[in-house]
This record gives structure tokens, C-alpha cells and sequence, in this order.
């Protein structure tokens, strides 16, 4: 994976110096000179680490770092001539990942580019799983259908089906709670914050919109199921 570096310095000899070097390492480098140009860099690339000069003109690069980390998970690393440990503190405080005082030696700070790059790429697939592992947790499949609770999409064989809230609701409650009754007042609290006036008479009318969308015989139902005397109950398979 070609990893994109971004390289933040107004002193034109060490900037060069930075992106020759990165680029033979196999990196793709962009470089800026201002934070102005950093912005720019940033709006219309996909960029994946930031070496920032902490002694720009014009901006400090402290209250840059802050910008840039309120903003993104983006890699910092704080290049600078100070050797303050104060500006690293606080650089760090800011949301810096890392910093390195000039002169500095290039292959430790490709080690400490590859590290944070290597830490943040990890990071990020574990953000990933857990993302498509809370998506799946909200797909629920049944017969011919396919109910994306987080995205409010219910679909029959890929042909999207339109829900009023109210009716998104319902299935939410039902769904939840497959092959199990739930009386009419249960429903009603799960969905009465999104009906006008509830009653018991509200269930009863959602479930047959539903039944109509969804039953290839509403009159005789396989997913609403009806349990007299109790409620209903979701027997989607």
C-alpha cells in the first residue's frame, strides 16, 4: 500500500530533502509551504500522515496541529528546531502522534513515519470491522426481504419498499424481538414517540398497512402473525 505523506515546511532545501527521500522510499509525498497550502493539500487529497514545521510564517504550527486533529484521525509528526520540551508537550497535548527536533536523522523518522503509519492503518481496519460488525447487526433477513434498521431501507429481492416512520418503527419493534409476542401497549411505547395520538387502535392499523406491503396474503399472514388475545408477533423466517 502506497501510503500519501504530506510535508509542511517553508524552508524550500529541508522540504526538498524531505520528499526526495520519502519518495525513494516508495511513498507518495505533496508538499506545502504555508498552512494555507496545507489546507488546500489537504481538501483535495486523501492524505495519510503530516510532517508539520511547528515554525511556519504567518501561523503556528501548534494551533495548526490542534486544526488538523479536530478535524481527522491524520498522522502528525512535529518537525521543529526548538528544543523546548515545553513545545513538545504541548505539541503532544495539541494531538501530535510524534516529534522530532532538527537536525534530525532521516531514516529515524522514516522509522517513526512507518510506525505511525503502521499504528494508525491498524487502528483504522479495527474501526472498520467493528463498523461493518454494528452494520450487519442491523440487517435483519427474512424470506425475500431485507431490513436495514440503520439505514431505514426495507427491500424486496433489491426493490426498495417505502416505509412511513411510523411503519419503520413497527417492524424495529417486531424485528427486534423475532418469534415473540408482544402485546399491543409494548408496541405502542416502542413507536408511540413517532404517532400522533396513540392507541391500541394505531397497532391495528399499522399492521395491516404493513400486511399489505408485505404479505403475499394478507389475509393470511406469515410474518405478522396475529396471537389473539395477546398481540402479535414477527414470524419472518
Amino acid at each position: 500500500m502506497s501510503y500519501h505523506v504530506l510535508v509542511v515546511e517553508d524552508d524550500l532545501v529541508i522540504r526538498s530533502k524531505l520528499v526526495g527521500y520519502f519518495q525513494n522510499e516508495g511513498y507518495q509525498v505533496s508538499e506545502a509551504e504555508s498552512g494555507e497550502q496545507m489546507r488546500d493539500m489537504l481538501e483535495n487529497n486523501a492524505i495519510d500522515l503530516v510532517m508539520l514545521d511547528i515554525n511556519l510564517p504567518g501561523e503556528d504550527g501548534l494551533m495548526l496541529t490542534r486544526e488538523l486533529r479536530s478535524q481527522s484521525d491524520i498522522g502528525i509528526i512535529l518537525v521543529t528546531g526548538r528544543t523546548d520540551s515545553i513545545d513538545k508537550i504541548v505539541g503532544l497535548e495539541m494531538g501530535a502522534d510524534d516529534y522530532v527536533t532538527k537536525p534530525f536523522e532521516l531514516r529515524e523518522l522514516l522509522v517513526r513515519v512507518k510506525n505511525l503509519l503502521w499504528r494508525i492503518s491498524t487502528a483504522r481496519r479495527g474501526s472498520q470491522s467493528q463498523a461493518k460488525t454494528k452494520q450487519d447487526d442491523n440487517i435483519v433477513r427474512f424470506g425475500d426481504w431485507t431490513f436495514d434498521a440503520q439505514r431505514r431501507a426495507l427491500s424486496r429481492n433489491g426493490d426498495p419498499v417505502k416505509l412511513t416512520k411510523a411503519e419503520y418503527e413497527l417492524l424495529v419493534a417486531l424485528s427486534s424481538y423475532p418469534n415473540q409476542v408482544l402485546s399491543r401497549e409494548r408496541i405502542l411505547n416502542m413507536i408511540s414517540h413517532r404517532v400522533d395520538a396513540p392507541n391500541d387502535r394505531t397497532i391495528d392499523v399499522l399492521i395491516r398497512r404493513m400486511r399489505a406491503k408485505m404479505e403475499y396474503d394478507p389475509k393470511n399472514p406469515q410474518i405478522f402473525v396475529t396471537v389473539h388475545g395477546e398481540g402479535y408477533m414477527f414470524a419472518g423466517d
